[in-house]
């Protein structure tokens, strides 16, 4: 009996035994689906924030505050460094000279309640200061409306850019938001644009759910608080990031006077660096949905294992007949190891297509668009199967091989 034939063998009893081969691939189906399942989603996460930061371009650059550490290291109290003030963040957008565009911003307060005539929103809502280049540096479009304008940037005028979230929540039967005044932090502010829905993973923050106003304005609502500002530069030739980096580095010292030889006293950082960070924390998740799926797969095998054992029991008089006719232990290990891989291959390809509709389905409930189809793990899939019938079936196709001819034929 050659190899071809084993394979038409193994077919043969697989039709033989559909209930059970259905029941016993639908096992390997759940695993493969939880594994394909949670990695798909993974990788929509990763993609939906990667396509973000995309937008931003690997063109762009940082410039914020230095976060101080409480303590000691190495029994020395580590030096602690005051915020950005605005001042040192007008002034590097004043003298900073390498082509590109400047975004000065902060954040005033993520618990604000907006309001307009009676209706008002949750006291969740993000109030951020920026000039007028946050918009485009920030990858965020303008659906209704327009920008700041320069000189209300300059002045501070109570004018406002507002999130979609915020303009379902005060604006109700379609009224056109732009021109409306609406209060916040006990001030009246003009609806100038209105934000494109953006999206944002589990709902509930983000431009969406946020008002943008002019930057010295924001400083006006801090209540003599430190707010704490921040720089996103953005350069025309993506080539010479390094370069205008290091000019940028350069000047921010001299503005907050950073002795020669001393740290800076700022951090600097390129959008790069989000993306790296971003890998390292998916990584981990990816080896955790890889470790959950592994699981099911294994509580899968041993049910496989167990269903081959019975059909090698209950085919005891198949095999010493085969035997009888001259089959060697060799093609009877094939016969049984091929028929569990095609189980589990009957089952991966059920769970593959099953894991690729759950993984885009939850992607699609946390608010992430589009197909994702993650061909890696589809393989990796295929090859998960091909494993598990292998380990499944060599103890049972084993045990078949050594069974006596002589004493098959009279088992009943």
């Amino acid at each position: 009996m050659d190899l071809l034939e084993n394979v038409r063998e193994g077919l043969r009893s697989v039709n033989a035994n559909l209930l059970r081969t259905v029941l016993t691939a639908l096992i390997v189906a759940i695993g493969i689906t939880s594994l394909v399942g949670i990695l798909t989603a993974i990788d929509g996460i990763q993609y939906s924030v990667t396509d973000s930061l995309s937008e931003l371009g690997v063109n762009t650059f940082d410039i914020y505050s230095k976060r101080n550490r409480r303590g000691r290291q190495g029994g020395v109290v580590e030096k602690s460094y005051p915020p950005l003030k605005l001042k040192e963040a007008q002034r590097f957008v004043d003298n900073y000279r390498y082509p590109g565009s400047i975004s000065l911003s902060t954040d005033v307060t993520g618990t604000a309640e907006v309001k307009y005539k009676s209706e008002k929103t949750n006291p969740n809502v993000w109030i951020k200061g920026a000039n007028e280049e946050y918009v485009a540096l920030e990858g965020l479009n303008i659906e209704k409306g327009r920008n700041f304008s320069v000189i209300e940037n300059q002045y501070g005028t109570n004018v406002a850019i507002v999130g979609i979230d915020v303009v379902e929540a005060l604006m109700k039967d379609n009224e056109d938001p732009i021109n409306k005044e609406i209060s916040l932090l006990g001030s009246k502010y003009k609806v100038i644009g209105v934000l494109e829905e953006k999206g944002q993973i589990g709902g509930g923050g983000g431009p969406d759910n946020s008002v943008i106003i002019p930057i010295l304005n924001a400083s006006r609502l801090s209540s003599n608080r430190s707010l704490r500002y921040g720089l996103t530069i953005g350069i025309d030739n993506p080539t010479d990031l390094d370069l205008a980096m290091g000019e940028a580095t350069g000047l921010m010292r001299q503005i907050r006077q950073d002795r020669l030889g001393e740290p800076n006293s700022f951090e600097i950082a390129k959008s790069e660096s989000l993306a790296e960070r971003l890998e390292s924390i998916t990584s981990v998740m990816r080896l955790g949905g890889f470790g959950i799926g592994f699981i099911t797969l294994l509580g899968a095998s041993i049910a496989l294992m167990n269903i081959m054992l019975v059909s090698v029991t209950e085919r005891t008089r198949e095999v010493g007949v085969r035997k009888a006719l001259g089959a060697t232990p060799l093609r009877i290990r094939q016969q049984f190891i091929i028929e569990a891989i095609v189980v589990c291959l009957l089952g991966g390809i059920a769970g593959v297509i099953l894991g690729i509709a759950i993984g885009n389905l939850i992607s699609s409930i946390i608010g992430i668009e589009g197909l994702v189809v993650p061909w890696l793990w589809v393989f990796v899939g295929v090859v998960v199967c091909i494993v598990v019938g292998l380990l499944s079936g060599y103890y049972p196709a084993r045990k078949a091989s050594k069974l006596d001819p002589i004493e098959s034929l009279r088992f009943e």
